[in-house]
């Protein structure tokens, strides 16, 4: 796949173990849930290298100083439903007093096109920064229209997170949004015909919530 500047695709020793546990079928819903979360949270960190901190003044036991923290709810999580539900948690481990909003998609079964039917977002969102997330980004569509309805409504700093990605998606949401950061743990191989991603871990959504 050809590099882009707004890509960054993780190879962390601790995801590769947990996303070889993900992949197996017979790992059980209540794992696979506690995984995804496991995974988010690490991502998270390692997205925020960039973030804004702010001056505050701190008293030590011995002294007062200055140090810097994250501004107070500058952050929003946006998962795209309804898989991206099982990255909240993880993300929230990081940042406990972030918003949360939802966008709503499902893929057309024949024209695999996605399809928006829900957005409730956070007032202000416009100022914050967003994670969006979906643990899998398949064909990039969803991604893609996620991006853009977050876009109308004014917001400008956006990192999507997935914890698989296969080329096709990540090339698609690269070319569209080059000003969007693309957090990917994993990158697998393809699409198959029914623009599932191989060697993938199936149906995310059903193996999260045990409807499989």
């Amino acid at each position: 796949m050809k590099t882009y500047p707004n890509v960054f695709i993780f190879d962390h020793p601790l995801i590769r173990h947990k996303i070889s546990i993900l992949r197996d079928k017979n790992t059980s819903t209540k794992e696979f849930r506690e995984l995804v979360e496991e995974i988010a949270t690490v991502m998270t960190y390692e997205s925020m290298k960039d973030v804004e901190l702010v001056p505050v003044e701190v008293e030590t036991p011995l002294e007062r100083t200055v140090q810097y923290r994250v501004r107070a709810e500058s952050v929003v999580i946006v998962p795209i439903l309804r898989a991206g539900l099982g990255m909240v948690s993880g993300v929230q481990r990081v940042f406990p007093t972030a918003h949360v909003g939802h966008i709503g998609m499902y893929r057309n079964e024949v024209t695999l096109e996605p399809q928006e039917y829900y957005c409730k977002l956070p007032a202000d969102i416009e100022n914050k920064t967003v994670f969006l997330v979906d643990p899998m980004l398949a064909t990039g569509g969803s991604a893609c229209d996620a991006i853009v309805a977050l876009k109308k409504r004014g917001v400008r700093n956006i990192k999507f997170m997935a914890i698989i990605g296969a080329p096709e998606g990540v090339e698609k949401v690269a070319k569209a949004h080059p000003d969007v950061s693309v957090y990917v743990s994993t990158l697998d191989r393809c699409l198959n015909a029914q623009g599932y991603i191989l060697p993938g871990l199936g149906d995310a959504g059903d193996r999260l919530f045990g409807t499989k």
